[in-house]
C-alpha cells in the first residue's frame, strides 16, 4: 500500500465504531472519500481481528443509515489485514441521524442553519430565489408587473393582454400557484412582510461616525433601485453643461455607474443573511456594500476585464435582464470601470470585505481648489494636473513644465510623494516615475496645513 495522509478525502481509524457514520457522511456531502479500518492516526497498519464480519455488516450499516450503497473491501497491507470504505459523492444531500456533516481538510464539520440551506442548494445546483414560499399571486403589485411590460418589450415578446399571472408562468417566478422567493422580491406588494432582511439603507456621513442623515429603502426590488438612485442624488452634487446647445447635468459620480451598483448589490446579496444593504455617501466618496460574497470561480481581479458571469440568484438576474436593466455576460463591473475613465475619475474599488461585497467610487479631488487648500505651491498643483492629464510625470517632465532645476524638482516631488498625493513608480533611473495615489480622499485634507514651500 502506497504512503498516504489523512486529508479531506482520507481518513484512517484503528476500529470500527457506528459514530464514524458522520465522517462517511461528511464525505458523500463534499468529494466522496476513503475510511481506512486496520490503520493507526499516521497511516500504519495495525490489522483488524474481525474482518469477515465487518464486510458482511458495514454494507447493510451504511445503507439503512445514510441510504448509500458503499465500496467495502479488505486489503492486505505490511502483511495485516485492512478494510477500506469507499464513498462516492453524492448529487442528493446526506444525512446522518437528522444531521448534515461535510468535510473540511481532515475534519468532519456539522452544517447547520443558514449555511445549511446555501450547501444544499449549491449541492442541488439551484438558488435560493427559485425556492417557492407560501404567498400566492394576490400578493404581486400590478403597478410594478405593467412597468417591466413597459422595460421588457424589446427583449421580450409581451402583448398588452398579459396578465401578472401569465408573466410570472413565463418567467419561472411560480410553481403550483405559488410565488418563488423572487416573485416576491421582484413584484411583491409588500416584500419585507416575509424577508424583513430585504431592506436597504442609504446614509450621509461626514466622517465615519458622524451621519448626517439616514434614508431607509423598503418596497420590491424595483422600487428599491428607484429610491436608492434617488436618496444617494440627493446627497451629490449636480452641475450643468451646455454641449452643442444642449444642457447636460453632470454629477459628481455617473450615474449610470450608480444604478449599476445598486442593482449589482440587489441582485447579487445573499438574502439568507440577516444584513441589509449599505450605502455610505462622503464628502469624497460613495462606499456600497451588500452581504453575500464573490460567487465561486470569480475574483476580485477579474472585475475590470471580461469574466463570465455567474449570479447568485438565478431568478433576479434573468428578470433585470429582461427588463434591459443589465446584461447577461458580466460586464457590468467592467462597465462602471470604463464610465469612471470616460470621466477621468479614479477607478472604482472592488473588496470582498467582511461576510459581503464592497464598492467603492471616489470622487475627482485633484483640482485646484483643493490642492491649493492643502498648501501645495504654484509648481506642485501644475504638476499634479499635469499628472491628472498625462496619467504620469517624470522628474525630467517637472523640470519642464514648470522651468525649474533638477533639485527644486526633487524638493518637490518628494514633498507631494510625503503627502500622499503622488506614489513612486517603475524601477531603475531611467523608468521612474510618479503617479496620483487614487486612494487618497478629502478626509486627508482633516490633516494640518503645510506651509507651502518655495512659493
Amino acid at each position: 500500500m502506497e504512503e498516504v495522509k489523512e486529508d479531506q478525502n482520507i481518513e484512517f481509524k484503528r476500529v470500527w465504531r457506528d459514530e464514524y457514520m458522520k465522517i462517511l457522511c461528511g464525505f458523500a456531502n463534499t468529494d466522496g472519500g476513503t475510511l481506512y479500518l486496520g490503520m493507526s492516526d499516521e497511516g500504519i497498519p495495525v490489522g483488524l481481528e474481525n474482518t469477515e464480519r465487518l464486510l458482511e455488516d458495514l454494507p447493510n450499516k451504511i445503507r439503512n443509515r445514510l441510504g448509500i450503497i458503499p465500496l467495502v473491501k479488505r486489503e492486505v497491507a505490511d502483511g495485516k489485514e485492512i478494510i477500506r470504505i469507499e464513498i462516492p459523492p453524492s448529487d442528493d444531500p446526506i444525512f446522518c441521524d437528522g444531521k448534515f456533516y461535510i468535510r473540511s481538510g481532515s475534519t468532519t464539520q456539522e452544517v447547520k442553519g443558514n449555511e445549511l440551506i446555501k450547501v444544499i442548494l449549491k449541492k442541488q445546483s439551484t438558488s435560493w430565489d427559485t425556492l417557492v414560499s407560501d404567498a400566492e399571486i394576490d400578493e404581486v403589485d400590478k403597478e410594478t408587473v405593467d412597468l417591466f411590460k413597459e422595460l421588457a418589450k424589446d427583449r421580450l415578446a409581451i402583448s398588452e393582454k398579459d396578465n401578472a399571472k401569465k408573466i410570472l408562468e413565463n418567467l419561472e417566478l411560480t410553481k403550483d400557484r405559488k410565488l418563488t422567493n423572487a416573485a416576491i422580491l421582484l413584484f411583491g406588494k409588500n416584500p419585507q412582510r416575509y424577508f424583513l432582511n430585504s431592506t436597504s439603507r442609504v446614509g450621509r456621513f461626514k466622517a465615519s461616525t458622524e451621519i448626517i442623515d439616514t434614508v431607509e429603502i423598503k418596497g420590491n426590488l424595483f422600487k428599491q433601485v428607484e429610491e436608492m438612485v434617488s436618496a444617494i442624488k440627493k446627497y451629490i452634487n449636480v452641475r450643468f453643461e451646455i454641449k452643442e446647445i444642449v444642457r447636460e447635468d453632470i454629477w459628481d459620480y455617473p450615474i449610470p455607474a450608480v444604478r449599476e451598483a445598486c442593482i449589482n448589490a440587489l441582485i447579487h446579496r445573499d438574502y439568507l443573511d440577516m444584513a441589509e444593504i449599505q450605502i455610505k455617501v462622503y464628502d469624497d466618496k460613495i462606499w456600497f456594500w451588500n452581504p453575500g460574497k464573490l460567487p465561486e470561480g470569480i475574483t476580485v481581479d477579474m472585475l475590470k476585464r471580461d469574466h463570465f458571469s455567474k449570479p447568485r440568484n438565478r431568478l433576479i438576474a434573468a428578470v433585470f435582464y429582461h427588463a434591459g436593466l443589465i446584461e447577461r455576460w458580466g460586464t457590468g463591473t467592467k462597465r462602471m470601470v470604463e464610465l469612471f475613465k470616460e470621466r477621468g475619475l479614479p477607478e472604482p474599488e472592488f473588496e470582498e470585505f467582511g461576510n459581503g461585497f464592497s464598492v467603492v467610487f471616489y470622487k475627482d479631488i485633484y483640482n485646484e481648489e483643493y490642492l491649493r487648500n492643502l498648501g501645495l505651491n504654484e509648481r506642485q498643483i501644475k504638476a499634479v494636473l499635469y499628472v491628472k492629464e498625462k496619467g504620469k510625470i517624470t522628474n525630467k517632465e517637472y523640470q519642464k513644465v514648470n522651468e525649474c532645476s533638477k533639485a527644486t524638482a526633487t524638493r518637490d516631488i518628494m514633498d507631494l510623494v510625503d503627502r500622499g498625493l503622488l506614489i513612486v513608480s517603475g524601477t531603475g533611473k531611467r523608468n521612474l516615475h510618479y503617479i496620483l495615489n487614487q486612494k487618497r480622499t478629502k478626509n486627508d485634507a482633516n490633516e494640518p496645513k503645510k506651509e507651502p514651500k518655495n512659493r
